[in-house]
């Protein structure tokens, strides 16, 4: 079977190239895009389906403004379904065996404007803690999650959750583990839920800059330590690279892992691979210069 990648130029100049997601099942067809179509946009999106070889330019049918202001950070998702895009009012879809550029939208509910793939559909939130969810296979959008906020007050170990200013309450990070676990990062905590979403414990880790994967049972996230290791499903974790100082991603490659950390003493960013499940790390070729995106973090 072939394998696709999907290159963002604004975004990851190095990560998509070295992921891939293989095409499986389609999703039901959706309408085509009528509205917001443009035959002049170019250069958002890339698509290669021989290993980076070639690259096919399937940005034709996303809207306009997508040229000037870029992809959204977090309003994105390529896997196995195709690829998804939460902009404007919409979530725009590719199918993942498409030929051509070719785009459906679906009307989005509410304003979450982050998405990221859940256990069997997508999850759909913003920084005040509201999710929304949609199964594999249905176009409805479901509420979830709708006590964290209340139980995260509860359990926050600070005391003074009510009295932090609202960029330190912030939700940044959703995940969903293989077995079902779900995982909230906030500004400075980690949120852990084994009964979809009934209940939450709170884990003594956790930061804004948490951007968590999984493979094989195995759970990496960055964090403002370095990368962080799990292998019991996200309830004790083991800082596993920390030279280097942030972590500024962490994907999978063929046999292992990928990450990027930044040091905050030469502003540069280096890249490190894991061929053992993320025990073991070397870090190869020069120091890069950091993205834009790095610098944001």
């Amino acid at each position: 079977m072939k394998k696709s990648f999907v290159f963002i130029p604004a975004i990851l100049l190095v990560l998509f190239i070295l992921n891939s997601f293989a095409p499986k099942e389609k999703e039901p067809k959706k309408k085509p895009i009528k509205e917001g179509k443009s035959a002049g946009i170019a250069n958002i999106i890339f698509k290669s389906i021989d290993g980076g070889k070639t690259w096919q330019d399937i940005s034709e049918g996303l809207p306009e403004k997508l040229q000037k202001e870029g992809i959204p950070g977090n309003g994105f998702i390529a896997n196995d379904h195709g690829i998804y895009l939460r902009t404007g009012n919409g979530v725009y879809h590719s199918e993942p065996n498409a030929t051509t550029a070719f785009w459906t939208k679906e009307i989005f509910p509410g304003n979450q404007r982050n998405i990221v793939p859940g256990k069997n559909g997508i999850l759909a939130y913003n920084i005040r803690g509201q999710f929304l969810k949609r199964i594999n296979g249905t176009s409805d959008w479901s509420p979830m999650y709708t006590n964290f906020q209340e139980q995260a007050v509860r359990l926050d170990s600070t005391k003074d959750w009510m009295y932090k200013t609202y960029k330190e309450r912030e939700v940044r990070t959703v995940f969903e583990t293989a077995r079902g676990t779900v995982l909230i990062g906030s500004s400075n905590s980690l949120f852990r839920s084994t009964n979809n979403g009934k209940t939450w414990k709170q884990l003594p880790i956790g930061n804004g800059r948490m951007k968590l994967i999984e493979s094989n049972g195995v759970l990496l996230t960055t964090s403002k330590d370095g990368i962080l290791r799990s292998t019991d499903d996200g309830q004790t974790w083991d800082r596993v690279i920390s030279e280097g100082g942030l972590g500024i991603a962490v994907e999978h490659i063929d046999g292992g892992f990928a990450a990027i950390l930044n040091n905050p003493i030469t502003k540069r960013n280096s890249i490190h691979i894991s061929m053992d499940s993320g025990k073991t790390w070397n870090a190869i070729g020069e120091e890069l210069q950091p993205s834009r995106a790095s610098l944001l973090m």
